[in-house]
């Protein structure tokens, strides 16, 4: 099952085990049972701290799973199906932190785990090809290792299909908590805990608002951010960044190639290098905070205001606002109630759930036409519609859609409706622009590729917005509002790309920097 370099890694990594840790099969006669067994072996092989027994009389365990846990006790992580793909990192953390290797996540957020009350018993279902499911599966572990009361087993929904209908499921990460649906799509360890520990909103709500003003107070944490905070850190000034999800659109990104000295990497471990980096600086961090509102000074020299959606009110005598943006939404019927049942916004994701079926990619764009093609590989058939008369893709993306048999391309295709029987999609009713004839097609996935919108709904009335919701800003980051800068996607600067709003990231920091020596 793994490679010899694999194997190199994983051996090197086992040296760091300080207790015992058994794994602890339940199979049965399946091709995947015998790929479990194969693999556990391999794992035991590596060192001499780690057992391996079956015991496949638990009638209510999945068949083939396995327990990773401690000689003595029955409660641990559990992994039902074949870890290996986007989740081979996440078995490799769960063997070190079952065997007593520290977590490095933040002392006080470990502590809160520990001291959560109540039975948590969290399912979550995963594909090999998701990069955001790592992130929750990691989570979850950490948690079902540090307080007994917790449970966690990650499910790969290629190995039971048969749940993956039962529960409906459409998109992946998907959290079951004690049998009811929790959440779907990334979440960090922090988010999971705040939406069960029912106090935790209002103590963090209290922290920040007995926080001292800041110099600098960056609003967002993807890459412009990131960039915002490390160049006004590096003045000596106090600086704060309060952001949604650090890391951003970053987070949803696959393969980053175009980040100049930087040849090849992962959007999730992009996002972890920007968080890394920032770390390096005294700079106050306060992740999963939501900006509800912006007050502009009062006079000249006089302070900011950001209220959050908690409540917290921060102040700071400069701010740089780097909210990013989001999927674009066709906006049609449908679309919001098939969310996640049928309707996606991530074929790298959810492409596997829909193996051997018949789905739709919304969009001609570079985007879109690489969904396709990856899609072509694993569904029945791609349907490709275009609103434009033509595709916008680059050549070469279109000449080897071109090559692949099961995908068709519909021109001037006016997406008007997503059609479903309640649960979940059924097909697509789009208007052909030619001759404004109503057509459908059945399918059973809609993946919406048509490009993306601003974070800015918060700023209408206090900065000064395009017409599609973009920030106005100057060549030096400023906006109309004095004392105020933006950076990066939620700007009117063309290219949306990670380098240029980095970059711009920088410049609004100097000009913030500027700003705070002139007044």
């Amino acid at each position: 099952m793994l490679d010899t370099t694999l194997q190199t890694q994983l051996k090197a990594y086992l040296e760091r085990l300080q207790r015992p840790v058994e794994l602890v099969a339940t199979l049965d006669d399946s091709a995947t049972a015998r790929e479990v067994r194969e693999l556990l072996n391999e794992i035991k092989a590596l060192s001499d701290k780690i057992t391996v027994v079956e015991k496949n009389d638990w009638a209510e365990v999945r068949k083939p799973s396995f327990l990773i846990t401690n000689p003595g006790t029955d409660t641990g992580v559990r992994f039902a199906g074949v870890p290996l793909g986007h989740e081979f990192t996440s078995l490799v953390l769960a063997l070190l932190q079952v065997g007593g290797h520290p977590s490095k996540e933040a002392a006080d957020l470990l502590e809160q785990v520990k001291n959560l009350e109540g039975e948590f018993h969290f399912e979550t279902y995963y594909s090999l090809s998701c990069h955001n499911c790592p992130d929750v599966v990691q989570a979850l572990n950490l948690m079902s290792v540090l307080n007994p009361r917790i449970t966690h087993t990650a499910i790969d929904g290629a190995v039971f299909q048969n749940e993956i209908k039962e529960r409906e499921i459409m998109g992946v990460p998907t959290v079951f908590l004690n049998g009811k649906n929790f959440g779907q799509g990334r979440m960090e360890l922090a988010e999971i805990v705040a939406k069960i520990d029912s106090g935790a909103e209002a103590r963090v709500a209290a922290k920040i608002n007995a926080m001292d003003p800041f110099d600098v107070l960056v609003v967002g944490g993807g890459p412009a951010g990131a960039a915002a905070a490390v160049y006004a850190a590096r003045k000596g000034i106090r600086t704060g960044v309060a952001a949604e999800r650090f890391g951003g659109q970053v987070l949803d990104t696959v393969d980053i190639e175009n980040f100049i000295s930087v040849s090849k990497t992962e959007g999730p471990k992009f996002a972890i290098a920007l968080e890394q980096h920032v770390a390096d600086y005294d700079v106050e961090v306060m992740n999963l905070q939501r900006a509800k509102a912006l007050k502009p000074a009062a006079s000249e020299g006089g302070l900011v205001e950001i209220e959050l959606e908690n409540g917290a009110t921060l102040k700071s005598k400069t701010v740089i606002l780097s909210t990013g943006a989001r999927w674009r939404n066709m906006n049609v019927p449908g679309e919001e109630q098939y969310r996640t049942k049928g309707v996606t916004y991530c074929p790298h994701c959810d492409g596997p759930l829909f193996k051997g079926k018949r789905v739709a990619v919304i969009g001609g764009g570079n985007s879109g036409i690489e969904a396709a093609i990856d899609l072509a590989g694993i569904v029945a058939h791609v349907t490709v519609l275009e609103f434009a008369p033509e595709l916008k893709a680059d050549a070469v993306l279109q000449k080897k859609l071109a090559s692949l048999p099961n995908v068709d391309v519909i021109l001037n295709a006016q997406t008007t409706e997503v059609n479903g029987d309640g649960s979940r999609v059924t097909g697509i009713t789009f208007k052909d622009r030619t001759n404004d004839e109503i057509r459908k097609v059945e399918l059973e996935g809609i993946f919406v590729q048509i490009g993306l919108l601003p974070n800015t709904d918060w700023l209408k009335g206090t900065v000064d917005l395009t017409k599609f919701g973009e920030i106005i800003i100057d060549a030096k980051g400023h906006t109309n509002v004095p004392g105020v800068f933006a950076a990066g996607d939620c700007t009117n600067v063309p290219y949306k790309q990670i380098i240029i709003a980095a970059g711009a990231g920088a410049t609004a920091a100097l000009s913030a920097f500027d700003h705070l020596i002139r007044h």
